[in-house]
């Protein structure tokens, strides 16, 4: 069956262009000449993917997508910004309100094509994708008679992907949802008075986001980027919280994981509060290292991060790990660090 495709491009020569293009190549093509037509278009057709222009007259590139993510049934879609512009704030911005990718015009027949197949075989991938997180919670809700209802949660879900370096919500953005993170690492960090950051978690898949802002009605009480390229599936407030009234398990498990989230918190504030420079970068690490297991101990990450996960300047985390390389206790190429020496890191004293 043939993919629906949306051009929305207020510029005549290049929407013609390109559904031309994308016609002989056997989609099916809408076209609409400005933001409010476009959304209109996609409320009706609900295409499998849309193109669309940043600068148009009445409603931009922007404003379009903001209406699209409102509507349950258009918020998934995949979605590519047509740009002539090619200014970091501009792509940047783009990308953290929702966007999937994004082409700078002039591009060619085969740039245009490649960027949609890969779109639609990506969000193919993801409808197929089923979380074991997922799976826990129906077998919880399903003895509670509750599986009905986890099924239209997991049916109706919506999974977005996030860029590296991609901000997935600010602290004081209101909650909401509960996001799951199906694939990749996200970072959660405060900002201090001063500018400096402190980073509060690091998520891995299968683990939740926003429990606290969810349970406690509250807006986000930090910042959560995407520390490399992820898949996370957005489950509504309006749909969890009928969940937790209704069934007591399932507000117990989340609870739980709540209750974990805290004890590490109290964990990581000790830490902070007594342990050496050498200690905190240790434990950092010896953390860093278990989450990353499926690559031995391996894993990459930046100087400032790592200098916002143990609390201290990246002039000390630069000094600090050339001691640990210079001791065996790692191996260091780049962001890439590989832990040598696990007993050694493990018994670190204070």
């Amino acid at each position: 069956m043939s993919k629906k495709v949306l051009i929305i491009e207020d510029n005549d020569d290049i929407r013609d262009n390109i559904v031309e293009i994308l016609e002989l190549a056997g989609y099916i093509v809408y076209a609409a000449n400005n933001g409010k037509t476009g959304v209109d278009l996609a409320m009706k057709h609900l295409p499998d993917i849309i193109l669309c222009d940043i600068m148009m007259p009445e409603l931009d590139g922007y404003g379009v997508l903001y209406l699209l993510n409102k509507n349950q049934q258009t918020a998934a879609i995949p979605f590519i910004f047509l740009t002539a512009k090619a200014e970091r704030l501009d792509l940047r911005k783009g990308m953290e309100m929702g966007a999937d990718d994004y082409l700078t015009k002039p591009f060619d027949d085969m740039e245009l094509l490649n960027a949609i197949e890969s779109r639609l075989k990506k969000k193919e991938l993801q409808q197929n994708f089923y979380s074991k997180s997922l799976d826990r919670l129906g077998t919880l809700i399903s003895k509670n008679n509750g599986l009905a209802e986890l099924k239209k949660i997991i049916q109706e879900r919506k999974t977005r992907q996030f860029k590296k370096n991609q901000v997935i919500y600010y602290e004081g953005d209101k909650g909401n949802g509960l996001y799951l993170l199906l694939s990749g690492k996200i970072k959660t960090i405060k900002l201090a008075e001063d500018g400096r950051e402190l980073m509060t978690g690091i998520y891995t898949d299968d683990d939740y986001l926003g429990i606290t802002a969810v349970l406690s009605n509250e807006p986000f009480s930090d910042t959560a980027t995407a520390l490399e390229d992820s898949t996370l599936c957005l489950i509504p407030k309006d749909q969890i919280e009928p969940l937790l009234n209704l069934y007591p398990d399932v507000a117990k498990e989340f609870i739980k994981l709540l209750a974990n989230d805290i004890r590490e918190k109290e964990e990581q504030l000790l830490q902070l509060a007594y342990h050496s420079v050498r200690k905190r970068m240790a434990e950092a690490m010896l953390r860093l290292g278990k989450q990353g297991a499926k690559n031995g101990e391996t894993f990459k990450m930046t100087r400032e991060d790592l200098a916002a996960m143990a609390g201290m300047a990246t002039e000390t985390v630069s000094r600090t790990l050339s001691d640990f390389k210079d001791e065996g206790l790692i191996d260091k190429k780049g962001s890439t660090i590989t832990i040598l020496d696990l007993q050694r890191l493990t018994r670190m004293k204070n």
